[in-house]
């Protein structure tokens, strides 16, 4: 990891501050590759050090190597911060306060309060905004690695799940049964978690993007929707496939005709993936044919959003997302129609861009499945 401390240290510079405080647990994973979330990080010029507690001081010690370990032994972590800082500078650089960049997004005003106290004499705090978050955006060829692995979980548990749907379906199962198939078949291949709470809706249900699986059935003539990922070495998948439960006789015009006005949507925003499209423009091309055959105010998410160690990661294609993309981001591309009280569709797959275009980590079938 010495060289995201480089980056760390290239960005202390940059930002003329002194030292850094990393708060957020996923951000002190990216750098260090300690995948507790307890503790934090504090990194200056010339050192760089985990405290944690004694439940996680070892495996600490073999995760971030680049790091002296602390154990906090029930000191407070803004005591601790404010004694490492005396230490290693006695407090002051040239007679002023130390600029101690702090993680003011993901920070809760209880803690900022305590940190400032504490430091009031030896620190001052600066809001680092995005800064530290913003390094994640790009994957190394590793993490790519990671996020590939994940996704062909998901992919392997789709395949089981269509199976299990044609073998089932008569024994009238519910959404908890198939969200409970999906879950165990990621952790016996390979997951070590679930990227976010599995959601299967079908039928009227299935309107809700974020529905909790509940002990409805499925029946004859629901659409389904399955939103899942996992985590592999710390790293998330997500995606979506609807399938409609019945055979072709069984689908009415309109579903038929949602589905494919989804399914157009994701095929031609995918097409626009690539260095330097804009994240807006991509959302456009999507909503664009949604509202087009006349489901315009029935898809209200953004179409998107980055992936990574944290499953809601930026950029995000997103009517307001002015940023472009660059090879290495990995995002998510989700159009949804959702009818209130009747039906919904979403289909989701996760990419990588790269410098001429795009690769999908998702191979799963997009075409619609009867099952």
């Amino acid at each position: 990891m010495t060289n995201r401390l480089d980056s760390i240290r290239q960005l202390l510079k940059k930002l003329k501050m002194d030292a850094v405080l990393v708060t957020d647990g996923y951000n002190m994973h990216h750098i260090s590759s300690y995948s507790g979330h307890e503790g934090v990080l504090l990194i200056t010029g010339d050192k760089a050090y985990l405290i944690t507690d004694s439940r996680y001081t070892e495996a600490a010690g073999k995760e971030a190597p680049d790091f002296e370990v602390f154990d906090i032994k029930g000191k407070r972590y803004p005591e601790y911060i404010d004694e490492l800082l005396k230490k290693g500078t006695s407090g002051k650089v040239s007679g002023r306060k130390l600029k101690l960049g702090f993680e003011d997004k993901s920070i809760s005003y209880e803690a900022y309060r305590k940190y400032a106290s504490e430091l009031e004499g030896t620190a001052e705090l600066v809001e680092l905004g995005m800064a530290l978050t913003d390094l994640r955006k790009v994957k190394t060829e590793s993490e790519l690695s990671c996020l590939a692995k994940a996704e062909s979980i998901g992919d392997d548990a789709f395949a089981h799940i269509t199976e299990y749907l044609k073998d089932n379906i008569k024994n009238k199962i519910t959404e908890t049964d198939v969200a409970l198939e999906l879950e165990v078949y990621m952790r016996k291949h390979g997951a070590s978690g679930l990227s976010f709470d599995t959601i299967t809706a079908s039928g009227v249900n299935s309107s809700m993007p974020h529905a909790v699986p509940t002990g409805k059935v499925i029946e004859k003539g629901d659409f389904l929707t399955m939103d899942f990922g996992c985590v592999y070495k710390g790293y998330c998948s997500d995606m979506t496939r609807t399938v409609f439960i019945g055979g072709e006789s069984d689908i009415s015009d309109e579903q038929r005709r949602v589905y494919e006005t989804v399914y157009k949507a994701q095929t031609e925003s995918l097409k626009l993936i690539k260095p330097g499209a804009k994240c807006s423009d991509v959302d456009r091309c999507a909503r664009d044919i949604i509202a087009d055959a006349g489901y315009g105010d029935f898809f209200g998410h953004g179409l998107g959003h980055g992936v990574g160690l944290y499953i809601h990661e930026e950029p995000r294609f997103s009517p307001k997302c002015e940023e472009e993309l660059v090879p290495g981001v990995v995002i998510t591309c989700e159009p949804g129609i959702y009818l209130p009280g009747r039906f919904g569709v979403r289909i989701e797959d996760m990419v990588a861009v790269t410098e001429n275009g795009y690769v999908n980590l998702a191979h799963s079938d997009k075409q619609l499945i009867f099952v």
